[in-house]
């Protein structure tokens, strides 16, 4: 598929169909990669919760995941 470039601002792009875009689940971000043999688009995958087991297994390494001991509701007065 041959597409035109054309001018943004100081820079110039190329406009991908709603179709290509779709069809990869392209959102709002593509990873570039320049080669030898041209420029290697692909989508971006959002990863969500990434780096939570790391986290969670430092947090108790560290022992900051034991909860404070939770005070009986009658042990203080509630303000309103």
């Amino acid at each position: 598929m041959i597409v035109p470039v054309i001018p943004i601002g100081n820079s110039r792009g190329i406009r991908f169909p709603k179709i290509i875009l779709d069809k990869f689940f392209v959102k709002d971000k593509m990873d570039m990669e320049v080669t030898d043999e041209g420029i290697l688009l692909t989508p971006v995958k959002e990863q969500p919760r990434k780096g939570w087991e790391e986290a969670f297994c430092s947090m108790h390494s560290n022992k900051e995941d034991i909860l404070d001991e939770i005070p009986d509701s009658g042990a203080f007065e509630w303000e309103w």
